[in-house]
């Protein structure tokens, strides 16, 4: 498996176990992710977690994550430990079993977004597009089919992420396209250090195989810059350049 960039902490906050929000009980896979948000509006991810703590022997439903602007904490283990389960999906709906072949509540991690007036949407929403990003990362899961909204597997009773992401213009579906272009983006591999060198053709600079003779370093693999010429490389350890000179 490769990298995958780490824009962001994730904090585990887990509540007491064993209660009724967190039984404990290990997951045998994780196969899908739920978006939800926590449909109370100017509440913080702490907020609700405390709240989930505090009332954990009086109610089951749960999550794995919650995430504002301020971060991105996990409640019930997924990514900071063995992932266990949450109920965030009632067990008679169907669409999770007729999507995915499995139970929301056994098979996926549930992410909480949090959304208000008081919480700065365009930091809340990266944190949400990357934690999904990275979930699909982390578990080999693909982003643009495994990720589900609350509301498509409870449409009769849910409306979330869409509500919470509508607080901010945003909608589901971008999300999920976001998604996507943030796993793209932070598994793309960079360009190793040890590539990366100034190359002078007949004394000027060479940016993306053109000759470029604007002031500053300019950046390109020495072997991109070997096959495009056919030239012959020389490094200069005083200069700490290459020189190409041409055959």
């Amino acid at each position: 498996m490769g990298k995958f960039k780490e824009k962001y902490q994730i904090t585990p906050k887990y509540l007491s176990k064993p209660s009724k929000r967190r039984s404990g009980i290990k997951m045998t896979k994780v196969r899908f992710i739920v978006a939800h948000d926590t449909g109370n509006k100017n509440s913080t991810a702490i907020g609700n977690i405390g709240y989930y703590q505090n009332s954990r022997n009086d109610m089951s439903a749960s999550a794995h994550i919650f995430l504002d602007d301020k971060g991105i904490w996990e409640c019930i283990p997924a990514l900071t430990g063995t992932p266990e389960k949450a109920w965030h999906v009632l067990y008679e709906k169907p669409n999770d079993n007729a999507m995915y072949g499995y139970e929301a509540n056994n098979c996926a991690i549930a992410v909480e977004y949090c959304y208000g007036d008081n919480i700065n949407a365009n930091e809340a929403y990266k944190r949400y597009v990357w934690v999904l990003a990275y979930i699909c990362f982390k578990f080999g899961l693909n982003p643009s089919k495994d990720i589900v909204g609350h509301h498509i597997l409870d449409p009769q009773r849910k409306s979330d992420p869409k509500s919470g992401l509508a607080h901010s213009g945003r909608t589901y579906e971008q999300l999920l396209i976001d998604v996507v272009k943030e796993y793209e983006d932070c598994t793309k591999e960079e360009e190793d250090e040890m590539d990366k060198i100034t190359v002078m053709v007949n004394g000027k600079r060479m940016e993306n195989g053109l000759l470029d003779s604007r002031a500053g370093i300019t950046y390109v693999p020495v072997r991109a810059v070997s096959e495009a010429l056919g030239a012959r490389v020389q490094w200069d350890s005083k200069t700490n350049t290459v020189r190409i000179e041409k055959r």
